[in-house]
């Protein structure tokens, strides 16, 4: 293996232009985030935090500065045994620190409510885009077509679809709101709290004088300019030590919710979990995404171990070096005691100035990866949001407010893989119609269902559906918390009156659930298979829809059973001057329907991998 040549190598300045254009990028995405809070609706409140935080940490660093002179007058009082000036430099300082806690309680008071207030402002924000035009739905569709090699986060790897989008909103707008808050007020003390002192330091720290080859030289400010070479040293040495935690973090933050999505979903299926016996297979799924949570978040420590060795070594070093640097100008009489305390402090306020790189840059580290999969999140919704809306509105599942009938022009579906389900799918239905859509599984009945629904984003063509439909999914959701709220879903339950739940249960055939209104569960959870089926038929008969989509909507039920709740929704349909469409294929279904809808396989060679045949 050759050596690359030295032409090849990137040379000093190229690395310097891609770090500035990388730093470029990075405080773009930061201003990206941040700036919508700061022009909403709560602008006012949180332009005026963000004034009043500034003004603290200002009054900060002058209580700093006054407190430093403070040190001179106070050691130079002990040096020549003045008690009158100690007692009053004592006293002095009683009202400078109690001036100074009630700053920092302050300060700290209104950064914590800028952040919470500007958190629960990105929250909303977030939810309401991750929840409007089915990005939410969209998003998951997208992220199970990504190629399993991808990584997100890998340097050089391609983008991937976001993971994990309720840690996103809920813990990553945590950390960014917390870091940006706290790392710019940081820096904006950082820099106030260097322009105060260096003046200070400049006129305490004197000369220099030494001679080198027959030549007198003479460095005034000696003390700042060793200030300024002691922290660029340390700020470069600190970043080739800590950089790495920037990935190790954004993977730590993957990895942990991957972890405790897995969790959930345990607790989500753990009856079924529990009758498949799948105890011992579901302990080694979370052994191994614990076991990476810990590989990396060892490995993250580990680089942190090394930071921390020269992060102490440079802060325990900078305490006495200012020190060593004026001792002699001490022991010689030119300064008293009182002016080496005071060059000390003020060397440390500087020092601690230029070194807030060195001190956050974990932190940094922490914030740029959050910043990351933010953005990321960010870019996919808006993705996504676009292309639903651009789908939704020109493509397939629009819903018109004026008509009463179902019908297809030119529909073609396909598979999130590029594959051609359907194609030139051209479809009627008139009210008083009952259809039965039926054919072998994975041949796009359900996936027919979701783009006459308008949430299939991978349809073409257009769709006329009526305005008054409602889809009954095989698989129902039910909110936790009340049974009035998971039947009324998703409308406000004072929609309804409790006569009419009543009703509507015991038409579905849940008498038993009837004087359990209020009570509170995880009905998803609760209920059995046949319940949850029953419970979202009885969500059907409480609003009365014209026209219902049924898909495997009673499979779960008796023959009885589903007799009677088809005959209800029949019935539902044709009182309402609309059509039931189903998906099943139990005979007892077939009944109930006066048309058939029969998807095929294809013949080889067609576009499609099905056709539809109307009977």
């Amino acid at each position: 293996m050759t050596s690359p040549t030295p032409s090849a190598l990137p040379s000093p300045l190229a690395v310097v232009h891609d770090k500035i254009g990388s730093f470029k990028v990075f405080a773009r995405k930061v201003w990206a985030l941040s700036l919508p809070y700061f022009q909403s609706e709560d602008k006012w409140k949180a332009r005026g935090l963000l004034v009043a935080i500034v003004a603290l940490n200002l009054a900060a660093v002058y209580m700093l500065v006054l407190l430093n002179d403070w040190n001179r007058l106070f050691y130079d009082a002990l040096q020549d045994k003045n008690e009158a000036v100690f007692w009053r430099e004592l006293g002095r300082f009683t009202y400078l620190a109690f001036a100074f806690i009630l700053i920092a309680v302050y300060r700290f008071y209104l950064t914590q409510l800028l952040e919470i207030r500007w958190r629960a402002w990105m929250t909303g924000h977030y939810l309401q885009r991750w929840l409007s035009n089915h990005a939410f739905y969209r998003l998951e569709l997208a992220r199970y077509t990504q190629p399993a090699t991808a990584q997100e986060g890998q340097p050089g790897a391609p983008q991937t679809m976001p993971d994990n989008p309720d840690q996103r909103i809920q813990e990553d707008l945590n950390l960014f709101t917390t870091y940006t808050v706290s790392l710019s007020m940081g820096l904006l003390n950082a820099v106030v709290t260097l322009l105060s002192f260096v003046g200070i330091l400049w006129s305490l720290s004197g000369a220099f004088a030494f001679t080198l080859g027959g030549t007198d030289y003479n460095i005034p400010g000696f003390m700042v300019w060793m200030a300024v070479l002691y922290c660029v040293v340390g700020s470069v040495i600190t970043h080739y030590i800590g950089r790495p935690q920037i990935q190790l973090n954004f993977l730590q933050q993957r990895y942990e919710a991957d972890f405790r999505h897995h969790m959930v979903r345990v607790r989500e299926y753990s009856e079924a979990i529990a009758l498949d016996k799948g105890e011992a297979v579901e302990r080694g799924h979370l052994d191994t995404r614990f076991s990476t949570v810990l590989g990396n978040y060892l490995t993250l420590i580990k680089k942190q171990k090394n930071l921390v060795w020269f992060t102490n070594f440079f802060g325990q070093a900078a305490t006495v070096f200012p020190f060593i640097i004026s001792a002699p100008r001490f022991f010689s009489g030119a300064i008293q005691l009182g002016q080496l305390m005071q060059i000390a402090s003020a060397f440390g306020r500087v020092q601690d100035s230029l070194s807030w790189f060195v001190d956050n840059y974990s932190t940094l580290a922490a914030w740029r990866a959050t910043t990351d999969r933010l953005t990321s999140f960010e870019e996919h919704i808006a993705t996504h949001t676009l292309a639903g809306q651009a789908r939704t509105a020109v493509n397939a599942g629009t819903s018109d407010k004026d008509a009463n009938h179902l019908q297809t022009v030119d529909l073609s579906l396909s598979l999130p893989s590029g594959e051609v389900l359907l194609s030139g799918l051209a479809l009627q239905a008139q009210p008083g119609d009952s259809v039965l859509l039926n054919g072998p599984s994975g041949s796009g009945k359900s996936t027919l269902f979701r783009a006459l629904a308008g949430i299939w984003p991978f349809a073409h063509g257009r769709a006329v559906v009526p305005q008054s439909t409602m889809f009954i999914p095989q698989r129902p959701y039910f909110p936790d918390g009340s049974l009035r709220d998971a039947l009324a879903y998703p409308l406000p339950v004072d929609s309804y009156s409790d006569t009419e739940l009543k009703q509507a249960l015991s038409d579905a055939l849940l008498p038993q659930l009837t004087e359990r209104l209020d009570d509170r569960d995880a009905w998803s959870q609760k209920l059995s298979g046949g319940e949850q089926q029953r419970l979202a038929i009885a969500r059907v008969l409480l609003k009365k829809p014209q026209w219902i989509f049924a898909d495997e909507a009673t499979s779960a039920l008796d023959d009885a059973a589903e007799k009677t709740l088809y005959a209800k929704l029949l019935a539902q349909t044709q009182q309402a001057g609309g059509a039931l469409v189903s998906i099943a294929h139990r005979p007892t279904v077939a009944a109930f329907h006066s048309q058939r809808w029969e998807l095929e396989k294809a013949p080889e060679g067609a576009e499609a991998q099905y056709a539809l045949t109307v009977r």
